[in-house]
């Protein structure tokens, strides 16, 4: 038998398939704090819990792009670094029917965060409490700008601690932090990112001879405008570092 003659005869219909979802993890660190956009279920099941904005992926669309149109049409972005978390494909993590999840993250700079709130008024600030310490890894809680505890859906809490403890593995060797930085910032804006990701204080004159001799900065010969006291220097990340 030809693979033709296979093909035509084949029977897709033999095998029960999953459906397959695509949830976002739309990150950023906001006023010290790591954080993410969360929008509240209308419908059964989890009605009225916070959950990832997601979707279903289409027949003939791949993970990659489902998550690009997702980006799209939940936050209205079309630009941010977006990464393959991991997938989630516990049997009963959804009570509808079999659905495997994968969830991709993306890191935002502040005003990119408060711009896809202000374009998107379903989408809500979360600020994330993680509960474990270094790597260790685990489900996070997520909290109102009051300090309310948002009840989540799914296993997205999961979803969310997966994100931080990626976040925090990639810190030290990795460019990711500048992700979460506008184009143009300060070495304490930076050491602020590190410090929410990693959840503890940092040396400060340590941080930052470890950023400069790692050849990751490049100065920009600008200055932050606005500040009370002698502004600090501006810094870009070096393009390849």
């Amino acid at each position: 038998m030809s693979e033709h003659e296979f093909l035509r005869d084949y029977d897709p219909s033999a095998y029960e398939r999953p459906s397959v979802a695509v949830d976002l993890v739309l990150m950023s660190v906001i006023d010290g704090t790591p954080a993410a956009l969360l929008v509240r279920r209308e419908d059964h099941p989890h009605l009225g819990r916070w959950a990832l904005p997601g979707g279903f992926v289409a027949i003939d669309e791949s993970l990659d792009d489902a998550a690009r149109r997702l980006l799209a049409d939940k936050a209205r972005m079309k630009d941010a670094y977006v990464e393959q978390l991991y997938t989630f494909g516990a049997v009963n993590r959804d009570p509808r029917t079999r659905i495997i999840s994968v969830a991709y993250f993306a890191l935002l700079p502040s005003p990119d965060f408060a711009a896809a709130l202000k374009a998107e008024p379903e989408l809500a600030l979360a600020e994330l409490i993680v509960p474990w310490r270094g790597e260790v890894g685990g489900p996070v809680e997520a909290c109102s700008t009051d300090g309310e505890t948002l009840p989540l859906a799914f296993d997205h809490a999961d979803m969310l601690g997966l994100a931080m403890l990626r976040l925090r593995g990639k810190l030290d060797y990795s460019g990711v932090a500048f992700a979460l930085l506008p184009e143009r910032f300060t070495l304490r804006a930076l050491q602020d990112v590190h410090e929410a990701i990693l959840g503890t204080k940092l040396n400060k004159p340590a941080f930052r001879r470890r950023m400069l001799d790692r050849g990751w900065l490049e100065p920009t010969g600008e200055r932050e405008s606005g500040a009370s006291f002698r502004p600090a220097e501006l810094y870009r990340h070096r393009t390849g570092a």
